[in-house]
C-alpha cells in the first residue's frame, strides 16, 4: 500500500506544463478522442491511447477539472487519488514491466486475478496498451478452477493477490505455458515477482500499440452453470461501443460524476463499469475495497464521500432497504442501476420513497456486455430490463432464429447478420463448436428466454431450460422466487422443475430459512409459504414441493447452480 500512496496526486491543481517525457508520449500516443457516430467503425483503436491519454492530455491543457480519475478507499483509512496524467505514468511502466522484464507481448494470455485493489486497474489498462489479452477471474476460485483457466487458455502469466499464491502453486507444475507470476502483496514469494516493486522501477515512457478495432483485447470465462466454463473472447469494440453516442446514453455520465460500481473484479461487468464506461466520459471511478458486502458500510459511504452514481447488484440495494437507518436520502447521489437478477415491484418503490430515486435495469452476459437497459430517458416498466442498446439489435427469436411476435414467449437473440455488432464477442475460443451452437440463423442466441412488448421493453423469464412447463403451463422460475423472497421467512430460495407422475413436472422450490424461522414447524411453514405463492401471484405457480436447505450451491462468481439442483431432482447426478 505504501508504494501506492507515493504515486497519489497531492497537488491535482499544480500547473499543466509538460515535462519531456510528457512531451515524448503525447507526440506517440495517438490522442485526440474523435467523435464517433452510432454506426462508425474506426479500423484502429486503442482503450489506453484514445480514451485514458486523451483525458491526460485534457488535464495537462487544463480542459478538465481537478476531480481525480481513480479513487480508492477501504476500511482501514487508507485512500488513492490518482489523475488521468498518473494513471497514463502507472500503466506505461506496468506496460514496460509486462514487455521488458516478463517477455510478454501482443497476443498472449494474461490470467488476472484480484480484488478490488488499485493495481487490477494497471494490470487492466496496461495489457490494452500492450495487446496482451487480460483474463479476469474472482478470487473465489480455487485451484481446480486455476488450473482449468490457465490450461485452457495457455495463459503465460498470472497477477494475483498473496492468498491466491498456494492455490496456483499446486497447479502450477501442470502448467507448462505459465512462464511468469506476478504477485501484489506486501510480502516477497519465492518462484514470484514483486509486481509493486517492478512498476517502481520501470519507466514511464511507453509507446501504445496500434490496435486494430478486431484485435483480441479480454477473455471472460462464462459461469460454467451447465458445464466447464466457456472463454468468451472480446476484441477492442467492446470497449469502442462505450464511446458511440446511443451508448452514452446509458448512464449519461459527465467529467464531474463519481461513479461507485461495486462489481467484483472478476465479472465482465467490472471491466465495463468500473473502468471503460466511466474513464470515456473522463469522470471519476470510486472504488471502496469491501472484501465482503456490508449494508452497514455502503450506506456509510454512499453519505461520507460525494458519489453521484451507483451501480450495482439487486441484492446491494435489498440488503440496503433492510437496514433500520431511518434515513436514506443520500446528499450527493443522483442515478442508480442495478442487474444481474430481479428486484420485486415493492423494491423498487420502497427504493423510491426512501431516496427519492429510481432504479434503472441493465441486462447483459459475459459474451455481450451491457446489450439492454432502461436509459434514464426511457419510462421504467417494472419488471421489464429495458430496449436493446445500440448498436444491437434484440429479438425474441425461435429456435431457428425467426422473429415472432410481441408477447410472445422465446429466446432473447442478438442480430449478428449481415453485420456482426461492435460489442458482441468475437468467439468461444479453443471452442467452434460452442460458437456456432449459439449462432441461430441471423442472430446470436443467448439461451436466456423472454418476450417484448410493442413499444420495444424486453422482460426477462430465465434461462431457456429454466422454464418449467407443469401441466401444460411454462412458469418462469423468476416468478415464484420473487413471490417467496416477499415472506419474512426466506433469506434465499432456488425454484427448478421436479419431476410428478400425475403433472410431468411440478415447481420445486429450495429455500433458506432466515434465523428466526429456523425453529418453526416445517410442515406449517410450508403450508404458509404455498399460500403466502398463491395469494401474491397467479396460484398455478406455487411450489408443490419445498426443501429448507442451510445454503445454496453457487458458482464462484456467485451464481445460483439451478441447472444442478435440477439434474438432481431428475437423478442425472
Amino acid at each position: 500500500m505504501q508504494w501506492l500512496k507515493s504515486f497519489q496526486i497531492c497537488k491535482v491543481l499544480q500547473g499543466f506544463s509538460l515535462s519531456p517525457t510528457q512531451l515524448h508520449r503525447r507526440l506517440f500516443s495517438r490522442v485526440g478522442a474523435p467523435r464517433w457516430n452510432d454506426h462508425d467503425s474506426p479500423e484502429e483503436f486503442n482503450f489506453a491511447s484514445d480514451v485514458l491519454d486523451y483525458w491526460a492530455q485534457m488535464e495537462e491543457e487544463g480542459k478538465r477539472g481537478p476531480s481525480p480519475a481513480f479513487w480508492w478507499v477501504n476500511g482501514q483509512g487508507d485512500e488513492i487519488k490518482w489523475s488521468f496524467r498518473k494513471l497514463r505514468d502507472l500503466t506505461c511502466r506496468t506496460a514496460n514491466v509486462f514487455e521488458q522484464i516478463c517477455g510478454l507481448q501482443q497476443g498472449d494470455h494474461l490470467a488476472l486475478i484480484l480484488p478490488r485493489v488499485p493495481e487490477w486497474w494497471l494490470v487492466t489498462v496496461g495489457c490494452i496498451r500492450t495487446g496482451i489479452i487480460f483474463m479476469p477471474g474472482t478470487t473465489q476460485l480455487k485451484a481446480k478452477d486455476i488450473l482449468y483457466r490457465i490450461q485452457m487458455s495457455r495463459a503465460k502469466a498470472i497477477v494475483t493477490t498473496a492468498s491466491l499464491v498456494p492455490e496456483v502453486e499446486s497447479v502450477a507444475s501442470e502448467c507448462p505455458d505459465l512462464k511468469t507470476k506476478l504477485v501484489v502483496s506486501d510480502h516477497s514469494h519465492e518462484g514470484w515477482l514483486d509486481f509493486c516493486s517492478l512498476i517502481k522501477s520501470a519507466s514511464p515512457d511507453h509507446t501504445c500499440i496500434k490496435s486494430k478495432m478486431k484485435d483480441p483485447m479480454a477473455i471472460f470465462f462464462t459461469s460454467g452453470t451447465t458445464g466447464y466454463p466457456k472463454m468468451a473472447k472480446h476484441n477492442q469494440g467492446l470497449a469502442f461501443r462505450s464511446y458511440i453516442p446511443s451508448c452514452r446514453k446509458l448512464l449519461k455520465l459527465k467529467t464531474s460524476d463519481i461513479l461507485w460500481c461495486m462489481s467484483d473484479p472478476g465479472w465482465i461487468l467490472a471491466t465495463v463499469g468500473c473502468l471503460i464506461e466511466p474513464w470515456t466520459s473522463g469522470c471519476t471511478v470510486f472504488i471502496h475495497h469491501l472484501p465482503q458486502f456490508d449494508p452497514k458500510v455502503i450506506v456509510e459511504v454512499l453519505f461520507k464521500y460525494p458519489i453521484t452514481q451507483c451501480l450495482a447488484a439487486p441484492g446491494v440495494y435489498r440488503m440496503v432497504l433492510q437496514q433500520k437507518t431511518s434515513n436514506l436520502r443520500f446528499p450527493t447521489l443522483e442515478h442508480c442501476t442495478t442487474g444481474g437478477e430481479s428486484l420485486l415491484p415493492e423494491e423498487y418503490e420502497q427504493w423510491k420513497q426512501r431516496t427519492g430515486l429510481s432504479i434503472h435495469e441493465v441486462y447483459g452476459q459475459s459474451e455481450t456486455g451491457i446489450s439492454c437497459a432502461t436509459l434514464r430517458e426511457m419510462k421504467i416498466k417494472r419488471g421489464s430490463i429495458g430496449k436493446a442498446v445500440l448498436p444491437f439489435d434484440l429479438q425474441i427469436i425461435d429456435e431457428k432464429g425467426n422473429i415472432l411476435p410481441p408477447n410472445t414467449e422465446g429466446y432473447i437473440g442478438i442480430r449478428i447478420k449481415p453485420t456482426r455488432p461492435l460489442g458482441l464477442f468475437m468467439e468461444y475460443e479453443n471452442s467452434p463448436e460452442s460458437t456456432s451452437e449459439v449462432e441461430c440463423g441471423d442472430f446470436y442466441n443467448s439461451g436466456d428466454r423472454g418476450t417484448i412488448d410493442e413499444e420495444g421493453y424486453i422482460w426477462f423469464l430465465g434461462r431457456g431450460d429454466d422454464v418449467i412447463n407443469a401441466s401444460g403451463y411454462r412458469i418462469g422460475p423468476a416468478e415464484v422466487e420473487n413471490a417467496l423472497a416477499e415472506h419474512p421467512a426466506v433469506a434465499e430460495s432456488v425454484v427448478v422443475s421436479s419431476p410428478d407422475k400425475d403433472r410431468g413436472e411440478v415447481v420445486k422450490a429450495f429455500i433458506v430459512l432466515n434465523p428466526e424461522f429456523l425453529s418453526h414447524d416445517q410442515e406449517q411453514l410450508i403450508k404458509e409459504l404455498q399460500h403466502h405463492v398463491k395469494s401474491v401471484t397467479a396460484p398455478y405457480k406455487y411450489p408443490r414441493k419445498v426443501e429448507f436447505v442451510s445454503e445454496l450451491p453457487k458458482t464462484v462468481t456467485g451464481k445460483i447452480k439451478r441447472k444442478e439442483l435440477r439434474n438432481k431432482e431428475f437423478g442425472q447426478l
